[in-house]
């Protein structure tokens, strides 16, 4: 069987597939990702043959609309969530035609894409093959559907379609506790971190005689002007290492200099660093409630300070702080006192980490990838 799984413009989307996508390909099956052009190291990276989508940058897509005007990101949570579909569509507007002439000469049987890898489901109706829907991380992506079928009006009008079909197949990868009452039915799916790797050094794996803090912006954050996730993530960093802990950034490598130079004093350790391997080391996890780094803290079991940076993040880092393993901290509640304040609860109170290893062991009982491979075989064969 020929399986081409589609990713996006970030890291995260690529770790989000690749177990899955690797399970397939050890199952004996021909397994191709595609992703934007800049992903393609991180694809190869993960051990996947690469095809790229699109040659621009996703940030291209975030900023620009499909005649070339700059766009600005609304400032309501509705408007917010609409606007994350639209330049996700648009990325998968720049990608079809690439992708079609890609299937001229390598046909798929199936084509599994992300939670808003919405050329996907464009490719999958073109050839009329099944179409798989794997969810990123365990954010409901509900309110941002529409803003794509808006967005891809000219591409689902060319397929006779008002909106974008619906999945043959969702996988869905958020433990079942933080499932909504309203989610879709859904082969569930074990959450394997895969995160890029590095050759450890034995801090990393081990812990010392204080407290360890890890803090991180996910791995889109990039040292430029506009970049609010960098200015989070140095100001985050410049407060916590007056504290007596430990603390560790995760950080692509061009960040991570940047902060040495700007927090000569701190002490920290900057990098990119195996975040699966070296959360489990950790106390406490801070960030910007990405889904990829809420579900590696949750996977090792470790409470967490979720600020969420963009209205899709704050539903589901309430539900996990509604649960008992995170605190969150909304807009206009994350000032360095309410950091502060959550921090120290976090690492004071036992509760958290108990109901965060709860999730853990929940996580941990669902399916592997291994096993839902089958259910991608039963999909093409049937």
């Amino acid at each position: 069987m020929k399986i081409l799984f589609v990713a996006a413009g970030s890291p995260a989307t690529v770790f989000a597939l690749a177990p899955l996508a690797t399970a397939a390909r050890n199952a004996g099956h021909q397994v191709f990702m595609a992703a934007n052009a800049d992903m393609m190291p991180v694809v190869v990276e993960a051990g996947l043959p690469g095809l790229p989508t699109t040659e621009l940058p996703i940030r291209h897509f975030i900023t620009t609309d499909r005649n070339g005007d700059p766009e600005a990101i609304p400032a309501d949570p509705a408007g917010q969530a609409l606007f994350t579909g639209r330049w996700f569509a648009r990325m998968a507007a720049a990608s079809l035609a690439g992708m079609l002439e890609l299937t001229r000469h390598w046909r798929p049987d199936l084509v599994v894409g992300g939670t808003m890898s919405y050329v996907a489901p464009l490719l999958a109706a073109h050839l009329g093959v099944p179409h798989v829907r794997q969810a990123w991380d365990a954010i409901d992506a509900d309110g941002i559907h529409p803003g794509a079928d808006a967005e891809l009006r000219p591409e689902l009008a060319e397929l006779g379609l008002e909106r974008l079909p619906e999945p043959d197949l969702f996988i869905d990868i958020c433990p079942p506790s933080l499932r909504p009452a309203h989610a879709a039915p859904a082969q569930m799916m074990r959450y394997i971190p895969a995160n890029k790797q590095r050759r450890l050094e034995p801090w990393m794996y081990t812990r010392g005689k204080r407290r360890r803090v890890c803090v991180t912006s996910g791995s889109r954050v990039a040292k430029e002007s506009y970049d609010k996730n960098y200015e989070f993530l140095r100001d985050l960093a410049g407060d916590l290492a007056a504290w007596d802990v430990e603390l560790i950034v995760a950080a692509p490598e061009e960040v991570a200099a940047a902060l040495r130079t700007e927090l000569p004093d701190a002490g920290l350790r900057a990098g990119w660093i195996p975040l699966d391997v070296v959360a489990t080391t950790c106390d406490l996890l801070v960030h910007h409630a990405g889904g990829v780094s809420t579900l590696t803290g949750l996977n090792a079991g470790v409470p967490q300070l979720l600020i969420p940076k963009g209205a899709v993040l704050e539903t589901p880092a309430r539900r996990i702080a509604d649960y008992g393993a995170a605190i969150t901290l909304l807009p206009g509640q994350d000032s360095a006192e309410g950091i502060s304040a959550a921090c120290q609860d976090l690492l004071a109170q036992p509760g958290y980490r108990k109901r965060a290893q709860e999730l853990s062991t929940e996580i941990s009982e669902m399916p592997r990838p291994a096993s839902v491979v089958a259910a991608l075989e039963e999909l093409v064969s049937g």
